[in-house]
């Protein structure tokens, strides 16, 4: 089975990146939103800063408590699109339940939309749906003819890959984690998973030679990161897989800098 190595290839975006911004002597700011307590979203927001550090990018985190009102967030949404020092801002999901998500991120300016989750005209391409992309091309095999499945937790992300994928022209069928039975996988020759669970793929899930993307981030108590995937029952019977952590993820982040640097280029 093909181990896919995230990190070294974020590591060649990142360098590229950190020449680019030293050369045109950028000073590009990204501002991250969070609302309430959550150990994966705290693990995204480190990641970024630590990344964002070595480039050159400012990563500025503003973080609101779990009980906080949506008008609250809706105020710094506002004053951070006037804000001409921040080129990015970004909601991090998960928000609390009682946000209405989509509403909330539709609040970012397009040119500062660097997620690229708000409706309407967008100016990049959103960070996790060309992770996910840049590893499938990975992988070696053709696209044509293949049975693609995504397993998505939220509506908003399971339509920005579906439109993602579809501008590349791959067709792929979409699963809410909710309407998901196991033998949905058995003729999958791409599976994607983006659900949050740690496990929830088992290798007597798949087909022999299936190629898994992870990007099911979760961290466990004790600091432990894993993903959808159950790595060990996969081994030996999946053909390529990205792994949790040091797969999709580390990707993500290089994509998601590598919008802000756009932006600070394209539009001060």
């Amino acid at each position: 089975m093909q181990i896919f190595n995230g990190k070294k290839e974020s590591e060649i975006i990142l360098a590229g990146l950190k020449k680019e911004i030293k050369k045109r002597r950028l000073r590009p700011r990204l501002a991250v939103i969070s609302v309430g307590e959550d150990s994966s979203s705290e693990v995204f927001v480190r990641n970024k800063k630590k990344a964002g550090r070595e480039i050159g990018v400012s990563v500025l985190e503003y973080k609101f408590r779990g009980n906080t009102k949506e008008k609250n967030v809706f105020k710094k949404i506002r004053e951070l699109n006037g804000d001409k020092s921040v080129n990015g801002i970004i909601v991090q999901l998960p928000l609390p339940q009682f946000f209405n998500a989509k509403k909330t991120i539709s609040g970012i300016v397009a040119k500062k939309d660097v997620d690229g989750f708000c409706g309407g005209k967008r100016y990049f391409e959103q960070p996790l749906p060309a992770a996910i992309f840049f590893a499938m091309r990975k992988n070696g095999k053709t696209f044509r003819k293949k049975k693609i499945v995504a397993l998505v937790n939220s509506d908003i992300f399971g339509k920005t890959l579906r439109d993602f994928l579809k501008k590349k022209r791959i067709k792929a069928d979409y699963l809410l984690r909710g309407d998901f039975k196991p033998a949905m996988l058995e003729s999958a020759d791409i599976i994607i998973s983006v659900c949050g669970v740690p496990g929830f793929i088992k290798g007597s899930m798949i087909k022999k030679g299936a190629v898994l993307i992870d990007s099911g981030i979760v961290v466990k108590k004790g600091k432990k990161v894993v993903g959808d995937i159950d790595r060990d029952s996969v081994f030996g019977k999946a053909s390529f897989l990205t792994p949790v952590p040091g797969g999709i993820g580390p990707l993500n982040v290089a994509f998601l800098l590598k919008n802000v640097y756009l932006s600070a280029k394209n539009h001060g």
